[in-house]
């Protein structure tokens, strides 16, 4: 199964997130990218990829163990940018970011211990993508535009797996489907 660690924002934040990301749709060319949809918005910890469902129990415990490990922490929506020169097109953070990226190297040694295999690691940046394209795009409106996005301050306090269903039908503009498997709160009271 596809699986990778991520961190949902509540559903007010997704919520300010659409409204921005309508006002984005509307700009010239907008149709050259491809929209995330809105349960496919979240900051991805540890992209994970296929992994063998004997692989889970101990992915699942080992992520536990980590969530448990990191005290929940404040999080916002902050701006945007481009990776790639406009293939992927994202909204930014703003908060306590020193935690994001310790959660995220937890949710990466997680697997690694766990037997997942991993590939070459990669400094964190945390973002959210909202679009992508196959081909690079000019995406410099939407990120000035974006530079105006701010969403309220939320306490991130759970960490969740998250299954990522492919399209099988080919038709254009579907998107994939995600299903959270499981969520481990933070802190002690994890």
């Amino acid at each position: 199964m596809r699986l990778f660690a991520a961190v949902l924002p509540p559903p007010d934040v997704v919520e300010e997130l659409g409204r921005a990301v309508g006002g984005l749709r509307s700009l010239p060319g907008a149709g050259r990218l491809r929209w995330t949809d809105r349960p496919g918005w979240h900051f991805t910890l540890a992209f994970y990829g296929e992994v063998d469902e004997g692989l889970v129990p101990d992915l699942s415990e080992r992520l536990e163990r980590a969530a448990r490990r990191t005290e929940p922490f404040p999080l916002a929506l902050r701006g945007g940018g481009q990776f790639g020169r406009g293939r992927a097109l994202w909204a930014g953070a703003e908060g306590d970011l020193t935690t994001l990226r310790l959660l995220a190297d937890r949710a990466e040694a997680a697997a690694r211990k766990a037997g997942v295999p991993m590939g070459e690691r990669r400094r964190y940046k945390a973002h959210l993508t909202v679009a992508r394209a196959r081909v690079a795009v000019d995406v410099r409106a939407y990120v000035a535009a974006l530079g105006a996005l701010t969403s309220r301050t939320w306490t991130v306090d759970d960490v969740a797996l998250v299954r990522s269903n492919l399209p099988t039908s080919g038709a254009p503009g579907e998107q994939p489907r995600y299903e959270t498997v499981a969520r481990w709160a933070l802190g002690a009271a994890g």
